[in-house]
């Protein structure tokens, strides 16, 4: 069984919202139903739990399954906010607050964790690591005084967009169609200021999201030597999804050492399913990315970002528990062990021990 670093979920966001729509659910408040956080009558008023529950992604399976390490997305959208009647600010705390619970309750099984140094100690004594990461950085404000707050909550790495512009910079622009590409709007100067003081505190920019412009800024800016991080981001000239990343842009990532995970949204995979009815997420299609980005700019460019409880596919790979099948079928396609260990987890661990230390 090959370890696994998955570096974007959204199950803690999933797990928040579910808990403030049932609390809404008892107060007789009517909230909206994303289609991407379905839950249950039964989950609504009884909760989920990280331990043990019927979606995507349980601390009971990324044991099973060999994870060394489930980073954890925090997105505290202006939605999320106000459905819970709070500042987006205030929700992202309520998101630390919730994920530090879940977390302490599954102490027999996960560890937090801000360095790779911990991490190599657990995995060593037969627990799974789990980090705080932030997707979308609205919440923040473009303060950096929260940017440091979060770091102080455990977040090394981040993104500055979700699908919509905010304080430091512009995501692709989303229309009734779908996401269009931006490379025009690059960084705000909050942006430059923030991208700046997470390379000095060693905290990890996270490009999926941000728009092409944004992008190119940010390589300009930062050190040639910083690695930065496409948590859950694919290969646009295999699949022309606006989320996916150009040519020019891989090389850019690879030539800083960075990495790219592989997305397993449908519509980031195969070019069939963007405007058609089907909503299938094949490994076949994973294997024709990882490729793809092998021959284009190297096996060490690649790693796997599921984005788990954030996506309405219909997956083969079902869940956290069934993640080995991306192993097994690189291995078919003629992957040598050494390229699915460096896909499945030493490519990004490469970059924490470089970063977090």
């Amino acid at each position: 069984m090959v370890p696994v670093i998955d570096m974007h979920c959204d199950t803690i966001a999933l797990i928040k919202n579910c808990e403030v729509r049932g609390e809404n659910k008892r107060k007789g408040i009517l909230t909206e139903t994303p289609k991407f956080f379905a839950v249950t009558e039964e989950e609504l008023d009884n909760g989920l739990s990280l331990r043990k529950n019927n979606h995507h992604l349980d601390a009971e399976r990324l044991k099973s399954a060999g994870y060394f390490c489930q980073c954890l997305g925090l997105c505290a959208s202006k939605r999320a906010a106000d459905m819970a009647r709070v500042t987006p600010m205030e929700y992202f705390r309520m998101l630390c607050d919730k994920c530090d619970e879940e977390v302490a309750d599954c102490s027999d099984i996960l560890r937090p964790v801000t360095t790779a140094a911990e991490m190599e100690k657990n995995f060593k004594d037969g627990y799974v690591n789990v980090m705080k990461t932030i997707e979308d950085s609205f919440a923040l404000g473009g303060k950096l005084e929260n940017l440091e707050e979060a770091y102080r909550r455990g977040v090394r790495m981040a993104s500055l967009t979700w699908n919509y512009e905010n304080d430091v910079a512009y995501g692709h622009h989303l229309t009734e169609t779908g996401l269009e590409i931006d490379d025009v709007n690059g960084l705000k100067p909050a942006g430059f200021e923030f991208i700046k003081a997470m390379e000095e505190m060693g905290m990890i920019l996270d490009i999926s999201h941000l728009n092409d412009a944004g992008t190119r800024d940010a390589f300009s800016t930062l050190k040639p030597s910083t690695p930065v991080i496409a948590t859950h981001s694919n290969a646009r000239a295999v699949c022309r999804a606006a989320r996916n990343l150009p040519d020019d842009l891989l090389k850019k990532l690879a030539d800083r050492g960075g990495v790219t995970g592989i997305n397993f949204c449908h519509s980031f995979l195969n070019d069939k399913y963007i405007d058609g009815p089907e909503n299938l997420s094949l490994v076949s299609d994973m294997i024709e990315h990882i490729r793809y980005m092998k021959n284009l700019v190297g096996i060490d460019a690649i790693g796997l970002g599921s984005d788990f409880d954030g996506v309405t596919s219909t997956l083969e790979v079902n869940g956290c528990g069934e993640m080995q099948k991306i192993a097994q079928a690189m291995d078919r396609a003629g992957f040598t062990d050494e390229e699915i260990e460096k896909v499945y987890y030493k490519n990004v661990l490469r970059v924490f021990k470089e970063v977090l230390g």
